[in-house]
């Protein structure tokens, strides 16, 4: 049975370094019941941006799971406002396009279990009935997937990850609330050494590493189809 564990103890287990991430080993839910799926409702009345891999309802799917992995609660914003959906339908067509297929056969089988098992689309239940789909899900509980549902919800775990503690250039980690989340100060070329000090205040400086000139902009475009630009 899955065990629940805030977001805070998510982070913390992930183990970030820098903007790695280590995939958590299990399923985090914060927000009281009700939260997430007012803010993924609130999140669908914004006018849709423009999809470049996943279909309209694959991302209504999408986006309700990434709000309840990695939800906004009191300690800040999670993957809805780092755009982690966004990130992946990006990298659909790039980095992640071996997974494209998976996605349309996960998401799909997803929905269905949740109509069967809660009586509603997905993206339509509560967050508590939400969780409860994505613990049948993650538990291998859930039928109709092609391999291990399990496979699929650890697929998208780490694509979530990704998406919120990300380079900005990939597309996710809008406004690098991610790093802002865990207290991750930003690429920097140089460091002294008051800022290496143990719980020294190093100014966050919300840059890309593709800001600096010796980071080759031209390798971000080929790992992911698109131009280094922070607002694609």
């Amino acid at each position: 049975m899955t065990t629940f564990i805030s977001r805070r103890e998510l982070l913390k287990r992930a183990g970030l370094a820098g903007a790695a991430v280590v995939v958590s080993p299990s399923l985090a839910s914060a927000d009281p019941a009700g939260a997430g799926q007012a803010a993924a409702t609130a999140s669908r009345a914004v006018a849709r941006e423009p999809l470049e891999n996943l279909t309209a309802a694959e991302s209504d799917i999408l986006e309700a799971i990434v709000t309840r992995l990695i939800p906004t609660d009191a300690s800040g914003p999670g993957a809805a406002e780092a755009r982690a959906a966004h990130y992946i339908d990006r990298a659909l067509g790039g980095a992640l396009s071996s997974s494209r297929q998976a996605y349309t056969a996960g998401l799909a089988a997803l929905d269905r279990h949740a109509r069967s098992s809660r009586g509603a689309p997905f993206a339509q239940l509560s967050a508590a009935d939400q969780d409860a789909v994505l613990t049948d899900v993650e538990s291998d509980a859930a039928d109709g997937f092609s391999g291990t549902s399990s496979a699929f919800f650890a697929m998208v775990r780490a694509h979530t990850l990704q998406g919120t503690f990300c380079d900005p250039v990939y597309g996710g980690n809008a406004s690098f609330v991610g790093w802002d989340l865990v207290g991750y100060p930003g690429v920097r070329t140089i460091v002294t050494p008051d800022e290496q000090r143990l719980g020294a205040d190093v100014t966050r400086n919300h840059k890309s590493a593709y800001d600096y000139e010796m980071f080759t902009k031209a390798s971000a475009s080929a790992a992911t189809g698109h131009g280094p630009n922070h607002g694609d």
